[in-house]
């Protein structure tokens, strides 16, 4: 094959633009941060007289913390697990994701993703406008009180997500 001035113009281009690429910075999610909002969850639950599991991911949703109450169901802990792998994945809180569902027939497919859970108690941790991991909670009597217990339990701990 032969090389013409034009061909090597554009694989001199390619790898001078390959060249300039820089490595991403990400922040993480500490340990000890994931560990305070699972304990953060399960006593915002706690208070209202629902045992729940509480599950915490990293961006790519890596179990990081787990938390489950005392006579919390065996189903909560698969259910806290799926709903912060949702809201990770997506990036979005699973109630609105489930209420997006309901009413928009081309997103109610969603349901068939493998892993996804689309009930409420799934709510992203930013720090910043960067998605950093998830909560999920699973066993409160409805999704809506899930999700009041990950907001309760994340407004505890924003000063240390900025």
């Amino acid at each position: 094959m032969l090389f013409t001035p034009r061909l090597t113009l554009l694989a001199v281009a390619l790898c001078a633009t390959a060249a300039q690429a820089e490595l991403r910075t990400e922040k993480a999610l500490p340990l000890a941060l994931a560990n305070q909002i699972a304990a953060a969850g399960v006593a915002a639950c706690q208070a209202n007289g629902y045992a729940v599991t509480v599950t915490v991911v990293d961006r790519a949703g890596g179990v990081r913390a787990v938390q489950r109450a005392d006579n919390a169901g065996a189903h909560t802990l698969e259910a806290s697990r799926a709903k912060a792998w949702t809201s990770a994945s997506a990036r979005n809180t699973t109630l609105a994701m489930m209420e997006n569902a309901q009413k928009n027939p081309a997103a109610a497919n969603l349901v068939n993703i493998p892993g996804f859970l689309l009930l409420g108690g799934g709510v992203p941790i930013k720090a910043g406008n960067e998605v950093v991991g998830a909560v999920g909670i699973g066993g409160a009597p409805g999704g809506h009180l899930d999700e009041q217990c990950a907001m309760a339990a994340l407004d505890q701990v924003k000063a240390q997500l900025q």
